[in-house]
Protein backbone atom coordinates (compact mmCIF):
# COMPACT_ATOMS: atom_id res chain seq x y z
CA UNK A 1 0.00 0.00 0.00
CA UNK A 2 1.46 3.34 -1.01
CA UNK A 3 1.55 6.46 1.11
CA UNK A 4 -1.24 8.13 -0.86
CA UNK A 5 -3.57 5.20 -0.16
CA UNK A 6 -2.72 5.16 3.54
CA UNK A 7 -3.47 8.86 4.05
CA UNK A 8 -7.11 9.47 5.05
CA UNK A 9 -8.99 11.95 2.90
CA UNK A 10 -8.97 15.44 4.32
CA UNK A 11 -11.30 17.14 1.86
CA UNK A 12 -15.00 16.81 1.24
CA UNK A 13 -14.55 13.67 -0.87
CA UNK A 14 -12.11 10.83 -0.61
CA UNK A 15 -9.65 9.90 -3.36
CA UNK A 16 -12.26 7.67 -5.01
CA UNK A 17 -15.06 10.22 -4.84
CA UNK A 18 -16.56 8.60 -1.72
CA UNK A 19 -18.10 10.86 0.91
CA UNK A 20 -15.58 11.94 3.49
CA UNK A 21 -16.01 12.24 7.23
CA UNK A 22 -17.13 15.84 6.87
CA UNK A 23 -20.20 14.75 4.91
CA UNK A 24 -21.23 12.29 7.61
CA UNK A 25 -20.66 14.85 10.36
CA UNK A 26 -22.71 17.43 8.49
CA UNK A 27 -25.51 14.95 7.90
CA UNK A 28 -25.47 13.98 11.57
CA UNK A 29 -25.90 17.62 12.55
CA UNK A 30 -28.78 18.13 10.10
CA UNK A 31 -30.67 14.88 10.60
CA UNK A 32 -30.95 14.75 14.39
CA UNK A 33 -34.11 13.47 16.05
CA UNK A 34 -34.97 16.89 17.55
CA UNK A 35 -34.62 18.49 14.10
CA UNK A 36 -36.86 15.80 12.57
CA UNK A 37 -39.54 16.46 15.22
CA UNK A 38 -39.30 20.21 14.62
CA UNK A 39 -39.61 19.71 10.86
CA UNK A 40 -42.67 17.51 11.42
CA UNK A 41 -44.20 20.30 13.50
CA UNK A 42 -43.59 22.72 10.63
CA UNK A 43 -45.25 20.29 8.22
CA UNK A 44 -48.29 20.15 10.52
CA UNK A 45 -49.06 23.82 9.80
CA UNK A 46 -50.91 23.17 6.49
CA UNK A 47 -52.97 20.46 8.18
CA UNK A 48 -53.96 22.80 11.01
CA UNK A 49 -54.86 25.56 8.53
CA UNK A 50 -56.98 23.18 6.43
CA UNK A 51 -58.82 21.86 9.48
CA UNK A 52 -59.67 25.37 10.66
CA UNK A 53 -60.90 26.39 7.22
CA UNK A 54 -63.02 23.22 7.13
CA UNK A 55 -64.49 24.21 10.50
CA UNK A 56 -63.00 21.11 12.17
CA UNK A 57 -61.66 23.16 15.02
CA UNK A 58 -61.88 20.18 17.37
CA UNK A 59 -59.30 18.30 15.29
CA UNK A 60 -57.27 21.47 14.79
CA UNK A 61 -57.14 21.80 18.58
CA UNK A 62 -55.53 18.36 18.91
CA UNK A 63 -53.04 19.18 16.14
CA UNK A 64 -52.16 22.35 18.03
CA UNK A 65 -51.74 20.43 21.30
CA UNK A 66 -49.58 17.80 19.58
CA UNK A 67 -47.42 20.57 18.12
CA UNK A 68 -46.96 22.06 21.58
CA UNK A 69 -45.99 18.70 23.04
CA UNK A 70 -43.55 18.10 20.18
CA UNK A 71 -41.94 21.46 20.94
CA UNK A 72 -41.32 20.35 24.52
CA UNK A 73 -40.08 16.93 23.42
CA UNK A 74 -37.58 18.16 20.82
CA UNK A 75 -36.17 20.68 23.29
CA UNK A 76 -35.77 17.99 25.93
CA UNK A 77 -34.13 15.60 23.46
CA UNK A 78 -31.73 18.30 22.27
CA UNK A 79 -30.59 18.82 25.86
CA UNK A 80 -30.33 15.24 27.09
CA UNK A 81 -28.78 13.90 23.88
CA UNK A 82 -26.55 16.94 23.40
CA UNK A 83 -28.03 17.27 19.91
CA UNK A 84 -28.22 21.04 19.67
CA UNK A 85 -27.48 22.41 16.21
CA UNK A 86 -27.50 25.67 14.33
CA UNK A 87 -30.28 24.34 12.11
CA UNK A 88 -32.38 23.43 15.13
CA UNK A 89 -31.83 26.84 16.71
CA UNK A 90 -33.24 28.45 13.54
CA UNK A 91 -35.91 25.89 12.63
CA UNK A 92 -37.51 25.63 16.08
CA UNK A 93 -38.66 29.28 16.45
CA UNK A 94 -39.60 29.38 12.76
CA UNK A 95 -41.88 26.35 13.20
CA UNK A 96 -43.43 27.78 16.37
CA UNK A 97 -44.04 31.23 14.91
CA UNK A 98 -45.35 29.87 11.60
CA UNK A 99 -47.91 27.73 13.41
CA UNK A 100 -49.07 30.57 15.66
CA UNK A 101 -49.38 33.11 12.85
CA UNK A 102 -51.19 30.60 10.62
CA UNK A 103 -53.66 29.73 13.39
CA UNK A 104 -54.38 33.40 14.12
CA UNK A 105 -54.92 34.29 10.48
CA UNK A 106 -57.20 31.32 9.80
CA UNK A 107 -59.17 31.76 13.04
CA UNK A 108 -59.74 35.37 12.05
CA UNK A 109 -60.76 34.26 8.55
CA UNK A 110 -63.51 32.02 9.94
CA UNK A 111 -64.67 34.63 12.45
CA UNK A 112 -63.48 32.95 15.66
CA UNK A 113 -60.92 35.64 16.52
CA UNK A 114 -61.04 39.37 15.70
CA UNK A 115 -59.38 40.19 12.39
CA UNK A 116 -57.67 43.24 13.93
CA UNK A 117 -55.91 40.97 16.42
CA UNK A 118 -54.54 38.72 13.66
CA UNK A 119 -53.31 41.82 11.81
CA UNK A 120 -51.67 43.09 15.00
CA UNK A 121 -49.90 39.76 15.65
CA UNK A 122 -48.60 39.52 12.08
CA UNK A 123 -47.53 43.18 12.02
CA UNK A 124 -45.52 42.81 15.24
CA UNK A 125 -43.62 39.83 13.86
CA UNK A 126 -42.97 41.56 10.54
CA UNK A 127 -41.77 44.65 12.40
CA UNK A 128 -39.29 42.67 14.46
CA UNK A 129 -38.02 40.55 11.55
CA UNK A 130 -37.76 43.61 9.32
CA UNK A 131 -35.83 45.46 12.02
CA UNK A 132 -33.37 42.58 12.38
CA UNK A 133 -32.83 42.49 8.60
CA UNK A 134 -32.27 46.26 8.43
CA UNK A 135 -29.75 46.16 11.29
CA UNK A 136 -27.90 43.33 9.56
CA UNK A 137 -27.77 45.35 6.34
CA UNK A 138 -26.41 48.31 8.30
CA UNK A 139 -23.65 46.10 9.72
CA UNK A 140 -25.11 46.16 13.23
CA UNK A 141 -26.49 42.65 13.79
CA UNK A 142 -28.56 42.62 17.00
CA UNK A 143 -28.10 40.19 19.84
CA UNK A 144 -31.38 38.31 19.61
CA UNK A 145 -32.47 37.59 23.18
CA UNK A 146 -36.12 37.11 24.08
CA UNK A 147 -37.23 39.69 26.63
CA UNK A 148 -39.70 39.02 29.45
CA UNK A 149 -42.51 40.86 27.65
CA UNK A 150 -41.95 38.73 24.55
CA UNK A 151 -42.16 35.53 26.59
CA UNK A 152 -45.38 36.77 28.20
CA UNK A 153 -46.77 37.63 24.77
CA UNK A 154 -45.93 34.17 23.41
CA UNK A 155 -47.64 32.56 26.41
CA UNK A 156 -50.75 34.69 25.89
CA UNK A 157 -50.84 33.95 22.15
CA UNK A 158 -50.61 30.22 22.81
CA UNK A 159 -53.28 30.34 25.52
CA UNK A 160 -55.66 32.33 23.31
CA UNK A 161 -55.14 30.12 20.25
CA UNK A 162 -55.65 26.94 22.27
CA UNK A 163 -58.67 28.40 24.06
CA UNK A 164 -60.31 29.62 20.87
CA UNK A 165 -59.83 26.25 19.18
CA UNK A 166 -61.09 24.37 22.23
CA UNK A 167 -64.20 26.40 22.99
CA UNK A 168 -65.25 26.83 19.35
CA UNK A 169 -64.26 23.30 18.35
CA UNK A 170 -66.16 21.56 21.15
CA UNK A 171 -68.96 24.18 21.29
CA UNK A 172 -68.35 25.04 24.93
CA UNK A 173 -69.40 28.51 26.11
CA UNK A 174 -66.29 30.50 26.98
CA UNK A 175 -68.01 33.29 28.85
CA UNK A 176 -65.76 36.33 29.31
CA UNK A 177 -62.57 34.25 29.25
CA UNK A 178 -61.86 34.65 25.53
CA UNK A 179 -62.46 38.40 25.72
CA UNK A 180 -59.97 38.63 28.57
CA UNK A 181 -57.43 36.58 26.62
CA UNK A 182 -57.94 38.73 23.52
CA UNK A 183 -57.34 41.91 25.52
CA UNK A 184 -54.27 40.46 27.26
CA UNK A 185 -52.83 39.16 23.99
CA UNK A 186 -53.34 42.50 22.27
CA UNK A 187 -51.75 44.39 25.18
CA UNK A 188 -48.68 42.16 25.38
CA UNK A 189 -48.32 42.15 21.58
CA UNK A 190 -48.22 45.95 21.48
CA UNK A 191 -45.99 46.21 24.57
CA UNK A 192 -43.45 43.62 23.41
CA UNK A 193 -43.30 45.09 19.90
CA UNK A 194 -42.73 48.58 21.33
CA UNK A 195 -40.05 47.21 23.67
CA UNK A 196 -38.11 45.68 20.77
CA UNK A 197 -38.34 48.94 18.80
CA UNK A 198 -37.18 50.91 21.86
CA UNK A 199 -34.20 48.59 22.39
CA UNK A 200 -33.22 48.84 18.73
CA UNK A 201 -33.49 52.65 18.80
CA UNK A 202 -31.22 52.84 21.86
CA UNK A 203 -28.48 50.66 20.36
CA UNK A 204 -25.11 52.44 20.29
CA UNK A 205 -24.21 53.56 16.79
Amino acid sequence: MGLADATPPTGKDGPRGEPGAGDHAGAAVLFTLPNAITFARLCAVPAAVWLVLQRRLDLAFWVFVAAGLSDAVDGWLARVRNARSTLGAILDPVADKTLLVAIYVTLAAVGVLPDWLAILVVFRDLLIVGGVIVLHLLGQPPAIKPILLSKANTAMQIALAAGALFFAGFRIPAGPLLDILVAATAATTIASGAAYVWRAARRPR
